[in-house]
């Protein structure tokens, strides 16, 4: 029997199998969330460099980096992070929170997306079983934990995650694994010209922005994944989240009403419950 086989012939040790699995994804998932905006923001300033530069100049020379060069390494020290002390969550645990070398505090973060991330594979590991849905629902859940944490920290939700998100989700629903198609195609473009038309609609009554294009590329992905179907249980679990989040900030700190609030984490989040939950939910509602 194959261990393939195996896996799929007992539900329980494919789901810890999984979990495993998605504590390793976490933590590289740490690596992306960490590197990817600054590998944007170096391309950004190179693109900028270039506008003044003459027609025939090279590009200015940067070092290289991207989400594997260089090795991880200590922020304080430089020392580098070797593969023993790389194991997720357990390594955290071993040296209690710091650097072997120095003794700096390693942040709390990295363990967490580490767990987090085990955790929603199990949960949807344990939901689809030994299925394609489950190889589709673990890179659904895998990019949007990036982008969750990207968006919290910078704002930013990276078109290099975005679209291939919603390429991937119309190719799954080609046998409809999760939505028929024509929901599929209908929910990338309800999505995006859902958040396009509120954005348009409070620039025109504020001149502001309330919000990014980034955020329209993520509900059109989750859309192509979960259906057209599934936008208004998005939509409404986001905002709600969102408001109570943002006025218990206002609340109990000092952020003030006029500071933005990324939108983002609400709806990658409210994604993943859909994924999972989100027929029993619209029953509970049109009940």
């Amino acid at each position: 029997m194959s261990p393939l086989d195996v896996l799929a012939a007992s539900p329980t040790l494919f789901v810890v199998y999984v979990f495993v699995f998605g504590l390793a994804v976490g933590s590289f998932l740490n690596v992306v969330i960490h590197r990817l905006p600054k590998m944007m923001e170096a391309e950004f300033r190179q693109e900028c460099a270039m506008l003044d530069a003459p027609e025939d100049a090279e590009p200015p020379a940067r070092p290289r980096y991207n989400l594997s060069v260089p090795r991880s390494a200590c922020p304080s020290c430089g020392a580098q992070i070797a593969a023993h002390d790389n194991i997720p969550v357990l390594s955290w645990l071993l040296l209690r929170g710091k650097c072997r070398h120095c003794g700096h505090p390693i942040s709390v973060r990295y363990p967490a997306v580490e767990l987090t991330t085990g955790l929603i594979s199990a949960g949807i590991a344990l939901h689809f079983g030994y299925s394609l849905a489950t190889l589709g629902g673990l890179l659904f859940g895998f990019v949007l934990v990036a982008l969750f944490f990207i968006d919290a920290d910078t704002f930013l939700l990276p078109d290099s995650l975005t679209l291939p998100l919603l390429w991937a989700g119309l190719l799954f629903n080609l046998r409809g694994i999760y939505t028929s198609l024509p929901s599929a195609v209908i929910g990338a473009v309800a999505g995006y010209l859902l958040l396009w038309s509120v954005y348009w609609l409070f620039k025109l009554v504020t001149g502001k922005e309330g919000m990014g294009y980034g955020d329209f590329k993520l509900l059109a992905a989750i859309g192509a994944w979960l259906g057209w179907a599934s936008l208004p249980i998005v939509i409404l679990m986001s905002s709600m989240v969102g408001a109570i989040i943002g006025i218990a900030m206002v609340l109990l700190s000092r952020h003030g009403w006029g500071k933005p609030l990324p939108f983002g984490p609400y709806l990658a989040a409210a994604g993943l419950v859909t994924l999972i939950w989100g027929q029993d939910i619209a029953a509970l509602i049109w009940h």
